[in-house]
């Protein structure tokens, strides 16, 4: 098959080695732009969020591309992001395209439908080119999280203002074409070296950090954020995530399928603010932001889609923990326009 699938920052390039391990050709959507947003917004429903528009958006550009086929996310919980895939499925039937449709989420007693779901998705590949593709791409995404975070620490201390922007595209088109997990692990040691060749050794030992937090899709896919991350680095800002897909995936995907998955960590950060699971990325929010308010940084922006209720709720609670844990937070919401 011909796969597309919605972009999530650089996640494409371990999507892509996964999809190939698995027999199937990837078809990645353009980087997000205008026209994207127009045609996702076009055929979304008008009060749906941020995230939903530029993945329609997405979709739509794949299929353009000559997709046959749109893996997407579902999920559980309070969350619309549940919806998502059933509603954008639905969306796309009635725009004529005959696509087939699959979505991807931890089965919930319906164990029939998922493995009607997984044999289309492992029927082309062999069990050692499945495993093969598997660990080559989980390789890719730690490295490309690496590297990343070396670019988000370079850019406030670099010598030449977009430097450290133009290393990292570099390194990550090197990455998305390596086919070995020996060179994947080749750019990464190689990287942190070449990042460092980019300091300015006068560079001030005493360069703001503000933590960023908020709903994941709008804090990793930089279409979504305005490329805030790279805009704040150029003023001699350091970023500091909190917010890692590898982890996500360990948490949400593996450790949630075997049942394993827990919360009393971000419970016990988000204690007195939060007691629960509000969906999204709501508790995260208030407990990294509890967390970060211990580690000696200028503030915390905070960014979500408008209409997130995950979020919306975090927004509320946000001013105290600013009051009380004595940090600026700066909540920004974004929308189509």
């Amino acid at each position: 098959m011909k796969v597309t699938f919605p972009l999530l920052g650089n996640t494409y390039i371990p999507i892509e080695a996964l999809l190939q391990g698995l027999g199937h050709e990837p078809v990645t959507p353009p980087a997000g732009s205008k026209k994207t947003l127009e045609w996702g917004s076009q055929h979304s429903p008008e009060e749906v969020c941020l995230p939903f528009k530029i993945i329609l958006g997405n979709m739509l550009e794949g299929l353009e591309l000559g997709a046959d086929c749109v893996y997407m996310i579902g999920g559980w919980g309070p969350c619309r992001l549940g919806y998502y895939a059933e509603i954008q499925r639905i969306l796309l039937q009635e725009l004529g395209q005959k696509a087939e449709f699959i979505t991807l989420e931890v089965p919930q007693g319906n164990f029939a439908l998922s493995w009607n779901r997984l044999r289309k998705i492992f029927e082309p590949t062999k069990i050692t080119e499945f495993i093969s593709g598997c660990a080559l791409s989980w390789a890719k995404l730690k490295v490309l999280e690496d590297l990343e975070q070396l670019a988000l620490q370079t850019r406030p201390r670099e010598k030449t203002q977009g430097s450290a922007s133009r290393l990292l595209a570099k390194q990550l088109k090197r990455l998305r074409n390596v086919q070995s997990i020996k060179g994947v692990w080749k750019i990464g040691q190689e990287s942190i070296s070449a990042f460092q060749d980019l300091v300015d050794p006068f560079s001030s030992a005493g360069t703001l950090k503000i933590g960023l937090v908020g709903e994941i899709y709008t804090v990793v896919e930089p279409f979504a954020n305005l490329r805030l991350e790279e805009r704040l680095g150029h003023l001699g800002v350091e970023v500091i995530r909190t917010i890692s897909i590898r982890q996500w995936m360990k948490d949400h995907i593996f450790k949630n399928a075997l049942g394993l998955y827990r919360q009393g960590a971000l419970k016990r950060s988000a204690a007195g603010y939060l007691r629960d699971f509000v969906g999204g990325h709501g508790l995260e929010t208030i407990a990294r932001s509890v967390d970060l308010s211990q580690e000696g940084l200028a503030g915390i922006i905070h960014i979500l889609p408008l209409s997130c209720m995950p979020e919306i709720i975090a927004q509320g609670i946000l001013p105290r923990v600013s009051a009380e844990r004595e940090i600026p937070i700066l909540s920004l919401v974004i929308d189509e326009q």
